[in-house]
């Protein structure tokens, strides 16, 4: 019940960052449950993999690389769904920090 209950505000929170930034547009509340669900499974996977490979330039960075991957991850979810388009790098950026800062939010809630 709590996993669907913060799928259910992460996607809101996602409607949330479609109001606030226009860099990034979602259809619909069901294209947003369908665009969490896809970056939470893209953040499953495929994030801990692109971490240890960019290991050296995350070091380097002091951690500021991460954001870069967080962005990535945001912006291969857009180009994966229909209902869910960010605009491109600039915005995934801008969206994927939108979308983390309410996701602390969300799970200080849950």
């Amino acid at each position: 019940m709590k996993l669907i209950f913060k799928w259910l505000l992460s996607a809101a929170a996602l409607l949330l960052v479609a109001h606030l930034y226009s860099g990034v547009q979602v259809h619909n509340f069901t294209a947003a449950l369908i665009a969490s669900l896809v970056i939470g499974l893209l953040n499953t996977v495929l994030r801990p993999v692109l971490v240890v490979l960019t290991l050296p330039v995350t070091i380097l960075t002091l951690g500021l690389f991460l954001f870069v991957v967080n962005a990535l991850m945001f912006w291969s979810a857009s180009g994966l769904l229909a209902g869910f388009h960010v605009t491109g790098f600039a915005a995934a950026l801008i969206g994927s920090l939108l979308y983390s800062a309410l996701g602390i939010v969300i799970d200080s809630v849950v």
